[in-house]
């Protein structure tokens, strides 16, 4: 299993060998319940495996899943086009006029469509959840975009609720202008052509961050915080560039990163990159998979023996 079940479901399965995908790193303790039913936990990245162990859960196999890009999703848009920039609560009223007015804004956008500004673009394209912390980042990255006007910043995904993306739309007001939301993306591969980076989330509640594979096999470099899971799945001077935590030093590492871009100063070594990516391929995803479900195969057999002795 992989999502979180019904109390009475989880009971109904007592007795049954259960293999459960952690793809949820544990930060403030609370967990879901399947994680504790679990006869092993496969976790999606050795950051999570690190948090599950941290958590007193020991039952965890030491193989991290991981995970691929799949850019290619249907039709290939020649660029981003505007989409949904929320998901609606239908409960609340307040969600469902906003709802009303975003369309009304995105037909007025799609004409004009996508147009890549002058200057240096950094891009958001993850889904704007609350565990992704996207405000409390931009609260420190802010003065520092401040300071660059040749910046500008493009955000893709829709946000989990109204709340969500009022609360990024404050923290980047001071920009003004050099911020647009484009919502939803059908075609994230055009994203992704459409920047000069990807800029992710803070790291520790994150999982894995799949965008991060896929900017990397899309070709467009990274910037990420220097911790796991972002320290897995890219690696610094080829795919992109780390920086110290904001929350550390004030945002002081990442300007620094900023300006060698700027000055070009600092460049990816894109051409090295195919060896770092080449776990994250599809043949070494399904082999590693193979592997790992023979592990739990062995587990069950001896889970059922030891059972049988008793």
């Amino acid at each position: 299993m992989h999502a979180p079940l019904p109390a009475p479901l989880l009971a109904a399965l007592s007795g049954r060998f259960v293999a459960g995908v952690a793809h949820q790193a544990i930060y403030d303790g609370t967990r879901p319940a399947y994680y504790d039913r679990s006869d092993v936990l496969l976790g999606v990245s050795r950051h999570v495996i690190a948090t599950l162990e941290q958590h007193g859960l020991t039952r965890v196999h030491r193989t991290p899943l991981y995970g691929i890009a799949e850019l290619a999703r249907g039709r290939s848009l020649q660029a981003p086009v505007a989409g949904p920039l929320f998901d609606p609560d239908e409960r609340k009223p307040r969600d469902r006029v906003i709802g009303l007015l975003e369309r009304g804004r995105r037909a007025a956008l799609s004409p004009r469509g996508y147009r890549r500004r002058q200057g240096l673009t950094l891009a958001v394209v993850s889904r704007l959840a609350p565990l992704k912390q996207f405000p409390l980042l931009f609260d420190w990255l802010v003065p520092v975009l401040a300071r660059h006007s040749s910046v500008n910043l493009e955000i893709f995904d829709a946000a989990v609720g109204y709340k969500s993306l009022a609360a990024l739309r404050a923290a980047l007001k001071p920009l003004g202008g050099r911020v647009r939301f484009w919502g939803r993306q059908r075609d994230v591969a055009a994203a992704y052509r459409a920047i000069d980076n990807l800029l992710t989330e803070l790291p520790e509640r994150e999982a894995l961050g799949l965008n991060v594979i896929e900017a990397c096999f899309a070709g467009t470099p990274v910037l990420a915080v220097a911790a796991p899971p972002f320290s897995e799945t890219m690696k610094d001077g080829v795919t992109g560039f780390l920086y110290a935590d904001p929350r550390q030093d004030a945002g002081a590492d990442f300007e620094r990163v900023l300006d060698g871009i700027e000055s070009g100063k600092l460049r990816p070594d894109l051409g090295a990159a195919a060896a770092h990516l080449l776990p994250f391929s599809f043949d070494r995803f399904a082999g590693r998979i193979a592997a790992v479900m023979a592990g739990v195969e062995r587990m069950r057999q001896a889970a059922a023996v030891a059972a049988a002795s008793r």
